[in-house]
């Protein structure tokens, strides 16, 4: 059942059928596994709308990939992923970085010296351009990040 899934948005919030789209199960799965999933907790708005963060997308499709790909059991995927998130917590306990999921932009050292803080100029080779993207990212990053605390 091996089917590759589309890259999630950079976005603060997706709705449940967002999520069902971004990680290939239907809207009453994902509220199957939310009573199943403690560690699931969209944000519920009115009328009990779902929102989910970018961290909840993610951990979602970790559990579709138990379920589906590896052949866990819902109570065996459930012990994996109080493993996997007790993992995290000690390697963010002892400074660890996580970067499970980001994907690594390389840029050399000159293209960082031309860099401002202001908006770029057009330039012949794109290197401000893809810095201001770079700095965008890393924005949202950083919030995603905060979020998740």
């Amino acid at each position: 059942m091996e089917k590759t899934l589309p890259p999630i948005p950079a976005k603060r919030y997706f709705t449940i059928g967002e999520v069902g789209d971004l990680c290939g199960v239907k809207p009453h799965v994902l509220r199957y596994w939310e009573q199943e999933f403690t560690q699931l907790r969209p944000m519920k708005r009115r009328g009990n709308r779902r929102y989910y963060q970018h961290h909840e997308v993610l951990m979602i499709r970790r559990i579709r990939d138990l379920l589906y790909d590896q052949g866990f059991t819902i109570s065996g995927a459930r012990n994996k992923m109080q493993e996997i998130l007790q993992t995290e917590r000690d390697k963010k306990r002892n400074g660890e970085v996580l970067l499970d999921g980001v994907e690594v932009i390389e840029i050399s050292d000159s293209e960082l010296d031309d860099f401002e803080d202001s908006q770029p100029d057009a330039s012949a080779d794109g290197v401000s351009d893809r810095l201001l993207f770079v700095r965008r990212e890393l924005f949202q990053i950083r919030d995603l990040l905060s979020l998740a605390h």
